[in-house]
């Protein structure tokens, strides 16, 4: 039993190092980006829901923004608080701010999708960058680094959404390495011609993109992936590509509470649920792989069996994974991570598994 045990534990490892040197390689050790601003008429979409506090601090940081040409729509969706308020201010200050009011619909009651199709089709622009509500960019050129990858072909950008650094906090940095690591995961398949997703904190395309895909309309019952699901419909190894530069990143506020991250992360795997075959699968494998690497050599090291080799393998394993993930860190500017790696990882990795257990029996809470 216990050889068997090891044989796979082999493949496991083999498996984890072929994601990594294979896969994630590609983003780890991609050349720095330096891009040359195009000036493109963009628009900057921003939906809230009873965030009042939030867009009354971050919608100036946007208007603030040094590019030639961009409008903010503001998408107001049915807010029970003062935001509607908020947002009707900044449309009397700022001249380019377009104010979309979303009233419940019974058909699409509480649907962010529905709200976002609304700004969408209300936009100006050809170009629409997205971005949200509790979110806010890391520099004045936000809008000119990220709009600096379109081209002719390219009509899909996926950005960075960093969340912002606590100190001392355990649970900040496994939020913001859970973040690192998924945006190493979703950066390496768009370089390798397989996107799958993006994240809603900073996404960018052309508008033809959407209406090319009839919107959301093939996911509109599903609440969430209004960010992700699009993506994994409507990008292809042609039409997406990727920006990271420092200056094109945007900033969030983390959850301060262990339940109400879970909670958000019990809607992020729920969602992928519905990506097409290849990128669940591949999703799949890479996750329990984690997994199988901390639970098989634990089982064979309480036996003593084979313990040189499967310590040197434990060991070669994090080495490559630390290289790997301490090249991103310092691409995506989350530089302290790669100290607290790999503790960060196995918590997360049974945090993980956690919250697969807890959606098998029970559906995750949706949109506000």
């Amino acid at each position: 039993m216990l050889i068997l045990l090891f044989y796979f534990f082999i493949f496991i490892v083999a498996v984890q190092i072929l994601y990594y040197l294979g896969v994630f390689r590609v983003f780890a050790f991609a050349k720095d980006q330096k891009s040359t601003p195009k000036k493109i008429p963009v628009s900057v979409i921003v939906c809230a829901k009873n965030e009042e506090e939030n867009v009354a601090q971050f919608i100036p940081l946007l208007a603030a923004q040094e590019y030639p040409d961009f409008e903010i729509v503001l998408i107001d969706d049915a807010s029970s608080d003062k935001t509607l308020d908020v947002f009707e201010e900044f449309e009397k200050q700022y001249s380019n701010i377009r104010l979309v009011k979303v009233e419940n619909n019974e058909a699409f009651w509480g649907n962010k999708k529905y709200a976002l199709t609304l700004g969408i089709k209300a936009a100006s622009k050809d170009y629409l960058l997205f971005t949200d509500a509790d979110c806010y960019p890391t520099s004045t050129n936000w809008i000119a680094t990220m709009t600096a990858q379109f081209t002719i072909q390219k009509t899909i950008v996926l950005g960075y959404g960093k969340y912002e650094r606590i100190t001392n906090s355990f649970l900040n940095k496994i939020i913001r390495y859970e973040t690192l690591l998924t945006a190493v995961q979703y950066f390496s398949w768009a370089k390798l011609g397989k996107p799958y997703m993006g994240v809603g904190r900073n996404l960018a395309y052309k508008k033809d993109e959407f209406f090319k895909v009839n919107g959301f309309i093939e996911h509109m019952r599903i609440r969430s992936g209004d960010d992700d699901l699009f993506v994994n419909q409507a990008a292809t190894a042609k039409n997406t590509t990727i920006a990271f530069e420092p200056d094109s990143f945007t900033l969030s506020k983390p959850k301060t509470s262990f339940n109400d991250w879970v909670s958000q992360k019990r809607r992020h795997v729920a969602t992928a649920n519905h990506y097409t075959f290849f990128d669940q699968f591949q999703l799949g494998v890479f996750y329990s792989s984690q997994l199988l690497f901390i639970v098989l050599p634990a089982v064979l090291l309480a036996f003593q069996f084979e313990w040189i080799i499967v310590t040197s393998l434990v060991a070669f394993r994090y080495l490559v994974a630390w290289i790997m993930i301490g090249s991103s860190a310092r691409k995506l500017e989350e530089h302290d991570l790669k100290f607290w790696f790999p503790i960060v990882e196995i918590v997360l990795i049974l945090i993980q598994i956690n919250i697969f257990i807890i959606n098998l029996f029970s559906k995750p809470a949706q949109w506000k």
